[in-house]
């Protein structure tokens, strides 16, 4: 399965082995994303119900929606060094492992102070995924292929979208009241069991790095290695010292975290609120709610693959992040001004969250590639923090100014300036932080020595 473009490659050897490394990790990582997203968001469908039976206000599931990024946000730069201490395979697992049966817990929930508590130890137990596989994929992949990289891992909040609402409105409408539980608790419990079948599936199979990797040759592994660890320390023009204090002292990473803050902010906003906004202008049937929910998603993939190819082929990072997040403003004003009108309103949405994701495909490529070391973690770490503060912020403030307006324009409209804040952010980052140069000498070296090893094709 040939997943990355030939354009990232400069021979051929290169095109075969990473395509090959890249059909082998992209799909489970992919999947990895999608249950995560699926568990941290199908609280906004759960909400059509629970919150009658919970007592639970607009302004209540706001603030609940944003606190699992407060969780999140506190554990994710030592989730990141606990993994480059003991390993992807044990503390990924063990990640997936704990957060499903988190979130299955949530079905139990009896009343706000409750909703608050199990949402924060959802974020908690999932602080170390997202950043975690970041960090992750540069043990595998060299910077110059890394914005593609990131974009087909964000295919899965693409898929998370497209089946996590049409699956929890059929849940909704569907599933009956077996052993006394309502819909939305059968909600959590069967969207949960995803996260703990594959905290298994990783136990088993997922190789720590390149150099655990059964599936590749000795010359191969060591290649690998040795490339992206070139990536990390000489094939950026921009490339820093690797104490963790560099990381958490430079102004770029806090840059890139506030425009992170932007687009993660913006993205959460319309995931946690999408189907209330839908169930808003008329649509009754929760299926059919799941359904159009799904529809920016719909968009969102092609184009962030798409143009996180063409930001590899040219090797320019930043307008490939700044161009779509101006989508993203469009979308956030069209839906602002359209308010209450169910077809301009989604197209706005569609537009927005397309920005968004195809601006982080392209973004995500950039913040380990500051770094060498354990500051590459703290770098991606704090960038994701940025995110997701964003995701604690803007639920809570679309929440509240639903609360004051009774509608939510006044929200979109927040949004739509967090967007241009987040463009200037990306604008005053130094130019040479989005660069990319060559591959380093020793990383050629070695390619040279292994194919002197080993002439043979890689299959």
């Amino acid at each position: 399965m040939k997943l990355l473009s030939r354009a990232g490659f400069e021979r051929d050897r290169d095109d075969a082995l990473y395509n090959r490394i890249a059909s082998k990790l992209l799909p489970y990582l992919v999947l990895l994303l999608v249950v995560s997203f699926v568990d941290r968001v199908n609280v906004g469908f759960a909400k059509l119900e629970m919150a009658g039976d919970i007592g639970l206000s607009d302004l209540a599931y706001g603030t609940g929606a944003g606190l699992f990024f407060l969780g999140y946000c506190a554990f994710e730069i030592p989730a990141n060094l606990i993994l480059q201490r003991v390993g992807a395979r044990r503390w990924l697992g063990a990640i997936m492992l704990v957060w499903g049966v988190i979130s299955a817990g949530m079905a139990f929930v009896a009343n706000t102070h409750q909703f608050y508590a199990m949402r924060v130890l959802l974020g908690i137990a999932e602080a170390g995924c997202y950043p975690g596989v970041m960090l992750y994929m540069t043990y595998w992949f060299p910077a110059r292929l890394r914005s593609q990289v990131c974009a087909i891992f964000f295919l899965g909040l693409t898929f998370g979208g497209m089946l996590g609402g049409p699956l929890s409105g059929w849940i909704l409408q569907t599933v009956p009241q077996w052993g006394g539980l309502h819909g939305w608790q059968w909600l959590f419990i069967m969207e949960a069991l995803p996260a703990v079948a594959l905290a298994f599936f990783t136990f088993a199979w997922l190789p720590n790095d390149p150099l655990d990797a059964s599936w590749l040759s000795a010359e191969e592994r060591r290649y690998v290695h040795a490339s992206a660890r070139g990536a990390d320390g000489a094939q950026t023009a921009a490339v820093l010292p690797g104490r963790v204090v560099d990381a958490l002292c430079s102004p770029t990473v806090w840059l890139m975290a506030l425009a992170n803050f932007a687009l993660l902010g913006g993205a959460y906003g319309v995931s946690f609120w999408l189907p209330q906004i839908i169930r808003s202008a008329g649509i009754a049937n929760l299926l059919h709610v799941g359904l159009l929910s799904a529809l920016p998603y719909v968009f969102s993939g092609a184009c962030m693959v798409l143009v996180a190819r063409h930001s590899d082929r040219s090797q320019e990072r930043r307008w490939h992040s700044i161009l779509p997040m101006l989508l993203s403003v469009v979308g956030f004003w069209l839906a602002g001004a359209t308010s209450g009108h169910l077809a301009w309103g989604l197209i706005g949405l569609i537009l927005a969250v397309v920005g968004a994701q195809t601006s982080s495909g392209v973004l995500w490529s950039v913040p380990a590639t500051l770094f060498s070391g354990s500051a590459a973690g703290t770098a991606l770490a704090m960038v994701t923090m940025g995110g997701n503060l964003g995701g604690y912020a803007i639920p809570y403030m679309i929440g509240y100014a639903r609360t004051l307006a009774g509608g939510f324009a006044p929200g979109f409209y927040v949004l739509c300036a967090v967007q241009v804040l987040g463009i200037a952010a990306l604008l005053l980052v130094p130019s040479n932080r989005f660069r990319m140069s060559d591959v380093s000498r020793d990383t050629r070296a070695l390619s040279s020595d292994m194919n002197a090893a080993s002439p043979r094709n890689v299959a």
